[in-house]
């Protein structure tokens, strides 16, 4: 019986979701075509900690709504698959080598950050961990062989869940590389310029060069720049949320003893950021991350004050014997944060033009899911995760909490910032200037719209350039 001619697929960008996406259609019978420079820069997943984070990267935020809850149920569903990728990968690439490079999570409550951003993750991650019925145990953190804070840094509770481990995500790329090759997928080392639409079907990728990538079907997962490459579906491109880039630095090191925690370490995620946290890589090989800062456009490279910041804090935090470790690499990335801060996974638009970005912080956890998802749709059939229906591109703002709390959580993590800091300021000031920002940022979001509401990061990093991408976003949807 004649089958047809086979499909074809252009995947547009080369990180972990962009990757996956690639090599699971490739996997299920499509010629895959990856564009995306080579070196990946500006790419979120070569600067990542890796961390298979589900209930480690819980906030009190996250729980504030159903949509909130329904990228939690994301993380979880992601979390079952990466036992079977590991495998897949270690078979499909001919590495035989595990992705693994941590056991566990150990989850420290420290005196650096604040009461109501900290102590209240801490609180969430605990109670989320006992409503999923997740294993874990409270851990004295004085009993962590590799733990050593300054004094004045110390923590004061701990919980290790053991279903929470981390991945090399160097390896997890390079054997992504492979796979898809290997598979007979082709990988194109180039940039995007925008994806072709004829009669509202998409119809190829056209390359900054020139060049024309013709496909049946059309996959934009190039994280914080997606949304650049679909001028020929405006009207579509004018209702999703726009995206900005949560630009992040992360650092290589060796220890001068080599020793490493055999777990990730980390801190609940604070003031606007995924936590400090240390990953286990491979030969004495310490990760340490992260910042997060909003910014209006990516970065390729870190800026000196964002590196002190964190190798302050990881001397301080984690391990004071840290400050004689070798610097091997400073690694930038930028997450793609869009302006209601849920993903953007699904139909784009154009008939065979699909997207999968916006992931933020969790787009590397949650790749093989995401994977899963589009190649379903791609292939014609109804996806097995109803929770992503929500998070269709093209759609309204969704509201990540009331206006009152995402205000108080702006104003909460300004806050925290400042200890974070360690500022040295009198005891009535804190106060004055907590009264003060919830009057701006209250004032801020009513000028925006008058129910519309942008996430507490986007409040906090308000520039005149993010205000008018906001502006005719909401008013897409208000016609």
């Amino acid at each position: 019986m004649y089958a047809g001619p086979q499909q074809t697929a252009v995947v547009v960008g080369n990180g972990a979701v962009g990757a996956s996406i690639a090599y699971e259609l490739s996997s299920r019978g499509f010629q895959v075509t990856r564009v995306g420079r080579e070196n990946r820069p500006y790419a979120a997943s070569l600067a990542a900690g890796a961390m298979l984070g589900c209930f480690g990267e819980v906030t009190t935020s996250l729980l504030a709504s159903d949509h909130g809850r329904a990228k939690l149920d994301m993380d979880h569903r992601a979390r079952r698959y990466w036992a079977e990728w590991d495998e897949r990968l270690s078979q499909d690439s001919g590495d035989s080598r595990t992705l693994f490079s941590a056991d566990g999570t150990f989850v420290l409550l420290n005196t650096m950050g604040s009461a109501a951003v900290d102590s209240g993750n801490f609180r969430a991650i605990e109670a989320t961990l006992r409503e999923y019925q997740e294993p874990y145990e409270t851990a004295d953190p004085e009993d962590l062989d590799w733990l050593s804070p300054n004094d004045l840094s110390r923590s004061l509770r701990g919980m290790y869940i053991p279903g929470e481990h981390a991945v090399d995500s160097h390896r997890l790329l390079v054997k992504l590389d492979q796979a898809l090759v290997k598979s007979g997928g082709r990988v194109v080392d180039a940039e995007a310029l925008r994806v072709r639409v004829t009669n509202g079907r998409a119809t190829g990728v056209e390359l900054t060069n020139g060049d024309v990538l013709p496909a049946d079907h059309v996959v934009v997962a190039a994280g914080a720049r997606s949304l650049t490459l679909l001028d020929e579906v405006a009207e579509a491109r004018a209702q999703m949320p726009p995206m900005v880039s949560g630009y992040g630095v992360s650092v290589l090191v060796e220890t001068e003893d080599r020793a490493l925690p055999s777990s990730v370490v980390r801190t609940p995620n604070r003031a606007f950021a995924c936590g400090l946290h240390a990953v286990p890589r491979a030969d004495g090989v310490l990760y340490l991350g992260a910042t997060n800062i909003i910014s209006e456009q990516p970065r390729r490279f870190a800026a000196v004050g964002d590196l002190q910041f964190l190798l302050g804090c990881a001397v301080d935090q984690l391990h004071t014997d840290l400050s004689e470790s070798s610097l091997l690499s400073v690694q930038v990335g930028n997450r793609p944060v869009p302006a209601d801060g849920f993903p953007l996974v699904g139909d784009a638009g154009a008939e065979g033009l699909w997207l999968a970005t916006g992931t933020y912080r969790d787009g590397l956890h949650q790749s093989p899911l995401l994977a899963r998802h589009i190649a379903t749709l791609v292939e014609g059939g109804t996806s097995e995760y109803d929770f992503l229906s929500s998070f269709s591109p093209v759609r309204a703002p969704l509201a990540g909490g009331t206006r009152e709390q995402v205000v108080t959580t702006a104003v909460e993590h300004m806050m925290a910032t400042g200890y974070e800091y360690k500022w040295n300021v009198t005891p009535e000031w804190p106060p004055r200037i907590e009264r003060h920002l919830r009057r701006f940022y209250g004032s801020l979001v009513e000028e925006l719209h008058p129910s519309f509401t942008p996430p507490a990061e986007l409040v906090a990093a308000m520039t005149d350039g993010i205000r008018a991408s906001l502006t005719r976003y909401y008013a897409a949807w208000s016609r």
